[in-house]
């Protein structure tokens, strides 16, 4: 490669995405959730607020004078990825990178000005060449679309929640913001991973790397299409009493479970967008001014209603048949928190099929 600020980078069959806007790989839950975040009372004045006083120099100089920061002489082949992964996407500017002693597998981008990526070394142990690069792709992602900046606001806010909990007021305000901004940064994970598979361009290392986050590093002792259904056990068993567990189960979390991941990206893998996308047909950042907000919700609608009509899960597919004027909502929802009605007895029906 020629490339200025990529002469080392290794040669490789992969495609690039001149001038890609990171609206060709963004799930759509993930803008209606940072729309849904902004919205929130309160937070445009704590995000005004915190942009002015959080200490993003006290940042870089922790992680400068306390991680590795990779380069040509340290973790050179880490440096090699994280230029490629610029090159691909098309990022001018190649953000910091740092490695940091942690044994707990784990990767972040964050800082305000400027997106500093984070990994430790239990993620660079863990990980083989292409399942690294994959990750490396996927927090370059996060750069390109802006992530860092709430990223790092959920840190601190995630702190100051800890430190303020004995103030009841104070911490509810905060928890409730701290709360939704979870949920776009779920959401944020899932448009990370789909830039991971661009930059890697290996479905099946973008696999194993979940699934080794999951597992360890056992690799011979997993299967990849066991793993993803699991996923599929996961999204349709059980009854609402499930449903109401995976809520409560996600919600402290600031990433989705691993393998709801895994089966999110194959989905999208074997989608129409993704082929249009390798084929050089995407959204090119010039265009982003000239982006419909109508247009992006339209979008988004469209993908929780396709969501909520394909989930197996039951509290979704309830939902469907209330939508749609299913009869007997009494019955169906006691049948559904008891998992009874599947045997033709009187609460389904006399015989009907109960869908969930």
């Amino acid at each position: 490669m020629t490339e200025t600020g990529h002469e080392k980078v290794p040669a490789r069959d992969r495609r690039r995405f001149p001038g890609i806007s990171s609206r060709a790989y963004e799930h759509p839950a993930d803008r209606s959730a940072l729309v849904a975040l902004r919205k929130l009372s309160g937070f445009d004045t704590v995000f005004k607020a915190l942009s002015g006083l959080l200490p993003e120099r006290s940042l870089r100089l922790l992680f400068l004078s306390d991680s590795v920061r990779v380069g040509d002489t340290q973790f050179p082949h880490l440096y090699a990825m994280l230029r490629d992964a610029c090159w691909i996407l098309d990022l001018e500017k190649v953000p910091q990178m740092y490695v940091q002693q942690d044994p707990k597998p784990n990767a972040m981008c964050i800082g305000l000005d400027e997106p500093i990526i984070v990994v430790t070394t239990g993620l660079v142990e863990l990980l083989d060449e292409e399942e690294m690069r994959a990750v490396v792709g996927h927090e370059v992602g996060h750069a390109l679309s802006g992530h860092s900046v709430y990223r790092t606001i959920l840190l601190f806010l995630t702190n100051l929640a800890l430190k303020v909990a004995w103030i009841p007021l104070g911490n509810m305000a905060i928890m409730a913001i701290v709360t939704a901004l979870r949920e776009w940064f779920r959401k944020s994970e899932l448009s990370a991973d789909r830039a991971g598979l661009l930059v890697g361009q290996d479905v099946q290392a973008s696999m194993r790397g979940l699934m080794k986050i999951a597992g360890g590093n056992h690799l011979h002792e997993m299967n990849v299409d066991a793993f993803l259904a699991q996923a599929e056990e996961y999204e349709s068993s059980g009854d609402l009493r499930d449903s109401v567990l995976k809520i409560l189960n996600v919600l402290p979390r600031t990433h989705p479970f691993a393998t709801v991941r895994a089966a999110e990206l194959k989905k999208w893998a074997e989608s129409r967008d993704y082929q249009r996308i390798m084929d050089g047909h995407y959204p090119r950042r010039e265009e982003d001014e000239d982006t419909s907000v109508t247009d992006s919700f339209r979008q988004s609608a469209s993908h929780y209603a396709d969501s909520v009509r394909s989930s197996g899960d039951p509290l979704m597919k309830l939902v469907t048949d209330i939508a749609g004027g299913a009869g007997d909502l009494g019955g169906r929802l006691r049948d559904r928190f008891t998992g009874g009605g599947k045997g033709g007895g009187p609460a389904d029906g006399g015989g009907a099929t109960d869908r969930g």
